[in-house]
């Protein structure tokens, strides 16, 4: 008996299989720690500083949806559209940051009529929703930091990042069934629910800890599942435009989608609970 068998055929497949599903490991590790650095210095900013990175992000997310919306199709625009469209997103979401009273939240009309010409017809509802919700999110960031604190806004961050990691291993390693194939095929249940956990988990932390109240244990996970949907709701908008990712802007990552997409989803929620008065403050 020799081994090229069907026996030892099926190992080596078996484990080439096993080494497939962890080859993006090392560079999603060595990028997530450059961004993990990145992110939480701009978080410990504030003032000018902070919102020039929130300008900077919002400047990348909005060039790679008109990249998503339009670039396939250079037909309806100039070739440079996108990288005008990323500027021009950029310069808003600072106006909207800096400029006293509640009129500069119209300027978000701004980009969403720019971008209109250049986006597929097809695309354009989801251009606009997209928007909205990147330009919602940046926002968010800047008065989550200064009206409820630092504290406050790391565990928001935290439970995006916790729940995100403990999904990636998780669904990785125990596999089974997928959450929702028709649009993110990669995603499982034992993924998901792992990420809930891990919210319920840094809730409990701070409760126990004296850092917040009962209600953190309810918000903890709805700010999980709202980062989940978000995550989702990317990946929805690369499959419809048959894109595997956002950009090749981060090595293992994709692009900056790809890494704030959940980001983004959780902190519209929060959002709408602190003007609901039910986000928790953290740390008293």
């Amino acid at each position: 008996m020799t081994g090229d068998g069907p026996q030892p055929s099926r190992l080596r497949g078996a484990l080439q299989r096993g080494r497939n599903k962890w080859a993006d490991l090392w560079p999603r590790v060595v990028s997530g720690l450059v961004l993990a650095v990145l992110g939480l210095v701009l978080l410990l900013t504030s003032g000018l500083w902070l919102r020039f990175g929130v300008a900077a992000v919002i400047g990348l997310m909005m060039w790679e949806l008109a990249r998503l919306t339009g670039w396939r199709h250079p037909e309806f625009h100039s070739p440079r559209h996108p990288v005008l469209i990323g500027i021009l997103a950029g310069l808003v979401m600072l106006a909207m940051l800096v400029l006293p009273g509640d009129w500069p939240m119209a300027l978000v009309l701004v980009p969403m009529i720019a971008g209109w010409h250049g986006t597929h017809e097809h695309e354009r509802p989801a251009y606009l929703l997209f928007t909205l919700a990147f330009f919602g999110a940046g926002y968010a960031l800047v008065v989550i930091r200064e009206l409820m604190g630092l504290p406050t806004l790391l565990w928001v961050v935290g439970t995006v990042v916790l729940s995100d990691v403990l999904g990636y291993f998780v669904g990785r390693k125990l596999g089974g069934p997928r959450f929702w194939p028709a649009i993110s095929p990669k995603k499982t249940w034992s993924g998901t629910i792992a990420g809930w956990a891990g919210a319920l988990l840094l809730a409990l932390g701070l409760l126990v800890a004296g850092q917040a109240g009962w209600a953190v244990l309810i918000v903890g996970p709805l700010v999980a599942v709202a980062g989940q949907f978000g995550d989702i709701a990317e990946s929805w908008l690369k499959r419809r435009v048959g894109a595997k990712d956002s950009s090749e802007l981060i090595p293992g990552h994709g692009g900056a989608l790809d890494r704030f997409d959940a980001m983004s989803g959780a902190l519209l929620l929060a959002l709408v609970l602190l003007m609901a008065n039910l986000l928790p403050v953290i740390g008293g």
